[in-house]
């Protein structure tokens, strides 16, 4: 049986109305294509997935790739609960003008509608323009017929949590949050595998042909949350080196980090998306195999690959699914106190 190694896909840029024209640079690629909004690094949705570029499987969508190698590829544990659907989505986001207020369906509600996974997010601050801001969260407790007037009257931005941009931002968006990406940012999104989106306020923008943007007002109030949070902005990591977890839920297990010369990661038995969001790194895997990598280029390391050596100056985002906790997890949790606090977990 063939050693699998880290996967490289093919560009998949989407233009958007409210897209720039910065991707392009973060990538370091030639591109002529105009509203760049979104690169697509990692996609199993149907009609819009990832296909792999090079190596013995050279023009598999992700799907595919999975259907043929299995638990070697995703894990043991991921396989068996997704079978050959890959559960995340990892895009980078740049906005030129604001994104729609918007919301996402849970689990539940979008199975019950869509035939489809709810969408769970998280972004990290690439870069900002100066007064960026990022929309997350209720600043008020609201109701369902609340949120009905206030959008009739157009006042619902008035009871939406509005929070300045910085470099190392951590925003962590369950189903159900509202939210919307602000003007000037550059955004590194993981979240699960869905496209679905209810668009609450657009800002009276309209579409190519002159059109008002479709609004998804009836949808969206049945999927949000009314309640206030106080974790709308996780800690900002700064400048700490080595590896630093973002946010760890449910969904996903994103983590960041700074190398400055060498360094290693486990992958612990599960898929490890990769994100060089920062300078140049090469990645040896276990089997010797070496994959350079610089800013704006994301691998899929298969979970048969056990450990990463990394040799470089760079800034990497990683993501995967956890659905066993690694031991040296279980060991730090034994020797927890009762009094102390719990990280951050999706709820």
């Amino acid at each position: 049986m063939n050693e699998l190694k880290p996967y490289k896909f093919h560009r998949l840029l989407k233009s958007v109305i409210w897209g720039g024209d910065s991707l392009a640079e973060f990538k370091g690629i030639d591109s002529t294509q105009a509203c760049v909004g979104e690169s697509w690094e990692i996609s199993g949705v149907e009609g819009i997935e990832s296909v792999v570029s090079g190596g013995e499987d050279d023009g598999l969508t992700l799907t595919q790739l999975v259907e043929r190698h299995k638990e070697r590829l995703v894990g043991k544990e991921v396989y068996n609960r997704f079978g050959n659907h890959f559960p995340l989505l990892v895009k980078i986001i740049d906005a030129k003008q604001d994104l729609s207020l918007q919301v996402h369906p849970d689990d539940k509600l979008a199975r019950e509608r869509h035939n489809s996974n709810g969408k769970t997010e998280m972004w990290y601050v690439l870069d900002h323009k100066p007064g960026a801001r990022i929309l997350s969260g209720l600043s008020q407790a609201s109701s369902p017929s609340d949120y009905e007037q206030r959008v009739k009257s157009g006042t619902i931005l008035d009871i939406v949590a509005s929070h300045e941009s910085h470099q190392g931002d951590v925003f962590y968006l369950p189903s159900g949050r509202i939210h919307g990406i602000g003007a000037g940012n550059l955004i590194a999104e993981v979240q699960q595998t869905c496209d679905i989106t209810y668009r609450v306020y657009d800002y009276d923008r309209r579409d190519a042909n002159g059109n008002p943007r479709q609004l998804h007002v009836e949808q969206a109030r049945d999927a949000i949350n009314y309640e206030v949070a106080n974790d709308y902005v996780l800690p900002n990591p700064g400048s700490k080196q080595g590896d630093v977890p973002l946010v760890k839920c449910d969904h996903f297990d994103v983590h960041r980090h700074i190398v400055d010369g060498v360094d290693t990661i486990d992958t612990n038995g599960s898929f490890l998306i990769v994100m060089c969001v920062k300078g140049t790194v090469i990645i040896t895997d276990n089997n010797g195999v070496d994959t350079p990598m610089h800013r704006g280029e994301t691998i899929l390391v298969p979970a048969c690959i056990s450990r990463l050596h990394l040799d470089g100056n760079a800034m990497l985002l990683t993501a995967t699914v956890w659905y066993t906790t690694p031991k040296h997890i279980q060991a730090t949790k034994r020797r927890r106190t009762p009094s102390r606090r719990r990280s951050h977990l999706c709820s």
